[in-house]
């Protein structure tokens, strides 16, 4: 279980970079009526849904082992993370048949931008957990 949990930084990466291509491509879809852009952020956020589940397993996972301090950024981050990435779980299951419906893309579209919103607040947070909140300055 500590393996998983140190593989936690490895796998972040990559559903934040899908997530946010996603959204990017539904507003290509959205601005532009293109249908390859839809399909495009369909797929982004299946594969992105996916692979968050399993970074922020391997992240309480991280959290769990004792050369982890407890902090107020940790627990923000952690919450912050798990509803950014449920939300991209229902969004990547609102893409079954919301071509088809109109309410279904409402909601896949408002949980796609929300969770790549939380996402990326969530990815600053883990950031500063890492790298120190004073990082950027000089």
């Amino acid at each position: 279980m500590v393996l998983a949990g140190r593989l936690h930084p490895l796998l972040v990466h990559f559903p934040i970079a899908l997530t946010l291509c996603a959204a990017a491509a539904e507003l290509g879809s959205m601005t532009t009526g293109r249908r390859a852009w839809r399909a495009l952020a369909f797929n982004q956020t299946r594969a992105g849904a996916i692979c968050a589940s399993v970074a922020a397993v391997a992240g309480w996972l991280l959290a769990r082992t004792p050369d982890v301090d407890l902090s107020a950024t940790l627990e923000w981050h952690r919450w912050l993370a798990l509803a950014a990435t449920g939300a991209a779980v229902v969004a990547a299951g609102a893409t079954f048949g919301a071509e088809r419906s109109a309410s279904r893309l409402r909601v896949y579209r408002v949980l796609l931008f929300a969770s790549a919103a939380g996402i990326g607040l969530a990815a600053h947070l883990g950031a500063m957990l890492v790298w120190g909140a004073h990082f950027f300055h000089l």
